[in-house]
């Protein structure tokens, strides 16, 4: 019988759907083998151990496909046991309180939150017991002032909790912790739900997304004189771009719908628009290059309007890292991709009036190809030099 079947069953019985599910026999066979694995038993580390395994590789798979690295990782099988030390050092302060079935809380109520166990009645730890040992951790190896959590708004509770149980036990980590909460993302058929088997995988989005933009990208019929490896290469250069910066140009903390065939649209507000103006400018400075000498005249409206968006990128960075939020960049490079394309369609630039305004075009190309270059770079987006 199926773990929900047997629940469904309890619950018809007369009990709630918390006291089925705990009561349920493959909840208690996994709650026993959480206790075996605390403890150490060979057969049950030996099966978490090959398991793991399978999981990190196809992490790794996934995580190399999307353009994601860590420089650091921590496993929960090790922060668990930093976070029940804790607990007995919370138990001895105070800050911890034990029932009489042997399992550990801390009572919030006075700050306006609930109770909170940190440690289960067999001695097993919970997801709090793991990030307190985390946080310090982090800590005491990076002694950083602000540690940066980006996790959904579903764990809001959570991080409240969390971070006031570590000023409570007087951490030093505790008041750097900070919790960058964003807004979930639905697809248009609606909220992904893993109950309910309507969560997407995360290599099947990407071999949409390389679907898609091969679509796209052969109906504009610009390939022609590609090799079948490097258009397998653009295709997922632009399917990866459409889909990061659609999620990146939205507020964090908003909840958003991603529509796969909208994002890659060519002409709208997405990262194919953005990676084609920079290709656009590549390909002017690939028939001719500026000499970077400096240049002197009255310059047009649009030479003038591309030169101050271009000087707002500096400060557009700050206000993204202030605010810790990558829409800022997104949308910045949109509006500069735009006044690029207005900036070629009006000024010529290899046939340019006179040699002065054919330097300051090139200039402006360049300029410009780099800003796009760098800021879809702080965004994890690839630019491709054709396209």
């Amino acid at each position: 019988m199926s773990s929900r079947k047997q629940v469904e069953e309890a619950v018809q019985n007369g009990l709630t759907k918390e006291e089925a599910e705990k009561q349920a026999p493959i909840m208690k066979a996994a709650q026993q083998m959480l206790v075996d694995w605390e403890a150490g038993k060979p057969e049950v580390i030996s099966l978490w151990k090959t398991m793991n395994s399978w999981v990190y590789n196809g992490f790794e798979t996934t995580y190399k496909r999307i353009g994601s690295d860590f420089d650091k990782t921590y496993y929960e099988s090790e922060t668990y046991i930093l976070g029940k030390e804790m607990v007995e050092k919370g138990l001895e302060k105070g800050v911890f309180y034990q029932e009489e079935d042997s399992s550990v809380w801390i009572d919030l109520t006075a700050d306006g939150l609930d109770k909170k166990i940190v440690r289960r009645r067999d001695g097993t730890a919970v997801y709090m017991t793991q990030d307190i040992g985390l946080a310090d951790l982090k800590h005491q190896e990076f002694h950083n002032d602000l540690s940066i959590y980006v996790v959904g708004d579903e764990q809001n509770y959570h991080f409240k909790v969390l971070k006031l149980i570590c000023q409570k036990l007087g951490l030093p980590a505790a008041d750097g912790i900070y919790h960058l909460s964003y807004g979930m993302v639905e697809l248009p058929t609606g909220r992904m739900k893993t109950r309910e088997g309507t969560v997407v995988d995360a290599d099947d989005i990407v071999d949409e997304m390389e679907a898609i933009s091969a679509k796209h990208t052969e109906e504009l019929g610009k390939v022609k004189d590609f090799k079948p490896e490097d258009l397998q290469k653009l295709y997922h250069t632009i399917g990866m771009g459409a889909l990061k910066f659609f999620l990146l140009r939205v507020d964090p903390k908003k909840k958003m719908v991603f529509n796969p065939e909208e994002s890659v649209d060519f002409h709208g507000f997405t990262g194919p628009f953005v990676q084609f103006s920079y290709a656009r400018g590549r390909s002017i400075l690939r028939k001719e290059q500026p000499t970077h000498t400096a240049v002197q005249g009255a310059l047009v409206p649009m030479e003038k309007t591309l030169i101050i968006e271009l000087e707002k990128y500096g400060s557009v960075v700050t206000e993204a890292c202030k605010e810790m939020n990558p829409s800022v960049i997104a949308n910045y490079v949109f509006k500069l991709a735009q006044t690029f394309n207005s900036f070629v369609t009006e000024c010529r630039v290899l046939t340019a009036e006179t040699p002065e305004k054919k330097e300051l075009r090139l200039q402006l190309c360049e300029f410009t190809s780099n800003v796009i270059a760098s800021g879809m770079g702080l965004l994890g987006i690839e630019v491709p030099e054709r396209m």
